[in-house]
């Protein structure tokens, strides 16, 4: 598949994708477990239908040492076992944090609640942040037609 739009050769889009790169440092520096902030991009991407995310996402966290099997469980963690509560947790608030339009009032209190049992405010903070950047990068790229398939771990620095 060839993308409609190339955004890694646009002056203004590289600006904007790097800008948004360093916007996620503080994410990536937060004690939001890593494996968990691997799987909230996952999944944020696979309900987008984010090939190129979903790609990048499930090699970055095979290489950091994630399963085949939870890799492969993401889009039905509810019916697995393989997952932590916490985990759970953030899988839950990524859905609905993406689904806004679709759970008419977005965040439920029950998933807010979960979030809070597992979580402290700044991994709050870095989860939250981490849902809305997902789905930033998610809708450049699907907006762009941005192919799957070719993404190799560490390719962007």
């Amino acid at each position: 598949m060839e993308a409609r739009f190339n955004l890694f050769e646009n002056e203004v889009a590289v600006k904007f994708v790097k800008r948004l790169g360093a916007a996620s440092r503080p994410i990536e520096e937060s004690s939001l477990p890593h494996a968990t902030q691997e799987l909230v991009k996952l999944r944020a991407s696979q309900i987008n239908g984010c090939g190129f995310c979903t790609d990048m996402h499930s090699k970055d966290a095979a290489h950091a040492g994630e399963t085949s099997v939870r890799l492969n469980l993401v889009a039905a963690w509810r019916e697995a076992k393989v997952f932590t509560e916490a985990e759970r947790a953030a899988l839950a608030l990524t859905e609905e944090g993406t689904r806004i339009s679709d759970a008419h009032g977005g965040v439920s209190e029950e998933t807010w609640a979960d979030v809070r049992k597992h979580y402290n405010d700044d991994e709050i903070g870095a989860l939250i942040s981490l849902v809305a950047t997902i789905n930033a990068y998610n809708r450049l790229n699907v907006i762009a037609g941005t192919s799957a398939g070719d993404y190799q771990p560490g390719m962007f620095g």
